[in-house]
């Protein structure tokens, strides 16, 4: 039988701000440091949120409010203390991932309101730095709907932050459950999306992914507004962000973040979804003109639409992958937007969308080709997709190592990763030979 792909919103209430961790039915151990600080007889210098030393990945509000799937804060700082203290809009018990220099990610849960002491003199790897290059600092949250915001940064008196420049390079990855994590043992921090953008190396990313949103812009999963619509804005489409924006979220300044190289779109198993009555023109349409919004934004991106998969239907004695049905997950829909964005009629005469008038327009420039199509056709296997009906943390890692070498190929972009971990808590193998 198929496997139906259910990218429902519930699973916000079933994420990591629990502390708990199911892998293969079984609780899985964690001890994570409770990292709680109580700062008020310490001797820090400290930082408002809007230091210009501070480099705030993904997107962030105005209140430094983080928002969709692996958000995350970097910077440079001298001495050996790191301490960040959270506002009130900071989910509880949220699982935040951090590490310094090229360190392994350590996992703490955060405290609402409250002070906590991340990097001290018994972090391993602080006193490898020589002081006179400052080590860096570099924090993610690992659940898509949970967030922190970030009310002041401290670290030893006498000591400074120190801003570190972007990579040269940037990619954006437009995403629903599939992209975000949905049901992976780190969610976010061990989504393909993360995989490939951290472990090519070198690369700026940010993850504007939710689970259950459509690409079309009506409700689905509980998410009120597609893709089409939230991915202009800051926030995501979860209840945390309804009960602060409500509905006049803010609209996303993308100047706050470099522009993009590649861009790279996984959305449509929502829409595919009978109970969503999602129409085929409707998800045409409305791709399209993503699309031509992305192109306007970024002239200089390149596009990289993934073509969806629909888990396996057993066949006889084997399985085969539902996207070899032309009934499946819009497949040939997404193959005919490739080919009109790269007809000769229009990169002539190039369209653009403007989300503030939601109209197109005529461009005055012709453009080169600038939208790819990627196939996953045979990249996972029926044991790569989970109980949840998502790509459990091995088919992630596949999906990821495939666009890698997709991206290398097709841009020439080398790859830079060199030892740093990407994946945490992967480090599984067998010893005993005599078996």
């Amino acid at each position: 039988m198929r496997l139906p792909f259910i990218c429902s919103a519930f699973g916000a209430f079933v994420s990591l701000s629990s502390a708990t961790i199911l892998q293969n039915g079984q609780v899985r151990i964690t001890n994570y440091p409770n990292t709680v600080f109580n700062g008020s007889t310490a001797q820090f210098s400290t930082y408002p949120p809007h230091a210009t030393e501070l480099s705030y990945k993904g997107r962030w509000d105005s209140k430094f409010i983080s928002w969709w799937s692996a958000p995350g804060l970097k910077f440079g700082f001298t001495g050996q203390e790191v301490a960040i203290t959270f506002g009130p809009y900071t989910t509880d018990t949220v699982l935040v991932g951090y590490r310094i220099d090229g360190q392994d990610w350590q996992l703490t849960n955060i405290t609402t309101n409250a002070t906590h002491l991340l990097v001290d003199s018994t972090t391993v790897g602080v006193n490898l730095t020589s002081p006179v290059n400052p080590s860096t600092f570099e924090m993610r949250v690992t659940n898509w709907a949970s967030g922190v915001q970030i009310a002041s940064i401290h670290v030893g008196k006498g000591e400074k932050l120190v801003k570190v420049p972007d990579f040269g390079r940037t990619i954006e990855v437009i995403g629903d459950s599939l992209s975000s994590g949905y049901s992976a043992t780190l969610e976010g921090l061990s989504s393909y999306a993360y995989g490939l953008t951290a472990g090519l190396g070198n690369t700026e990313y940010s993850l504007t992914a939710y689970p259950g949103v459509c690409l079309f812009d009506k409700q689905c999963y509980g998410n009120l507004r597609g893709m089409f619509y939230q991915w202009f804005q800051t926030s995501d489409t979860s209840g945390r962000a309804i009960d602060i924006w409500g509905d006049n979220p803010e609209v996303w300044n993308f100047s706050n973040q470099p522009a993009a190289d590649i861009v790279i779109i996984n959305l449509g198993t929502n829409d595919n979804n009978h109970v969503n009555n999602v129409s085929t023109t409707g998800y045409v349409a409305q791709y399209t003109m993503l699309i031509e919004g992305v192109h306007a934004i970024w002239p200089k991106a390149q596009i990289i639409l993934i073509a969806l998969w629909e888990g396996f239907d057993t066949v006889g004695n084997t399985y085969i992958q539902s996207t070899l049905d032309s009934d499946v997950g819009f497949v040939p829909q997404i193959y005919s937007i490739y080919e009109y964005f790269n007809s000769k009629e229009y990169l002539q005469n190039p369209v653009l969308y403007d989300p503030v008038k939601n109209s197109t327009y005529q461009s005055q420039t012709p453009s080169d080709p600038f939208v790819h199509y990627f196939n996953t056709t045979g990249i996972l296997q029926h044991n790569d997709i989970g109980p949840q009906y998502h790509p459990t943390d091995a088919g992630h890692i596949k999906l990821a190592s495939h666009l890698m070498q997709y991206i290398k190929m097709k841009f020439d972009w080398p790859l830079y990763a060199t030892g740093p971990e990407v994946f945490h808590d992967t480090l599984y193998w067998n010893d005993q030979t005599s078996y």
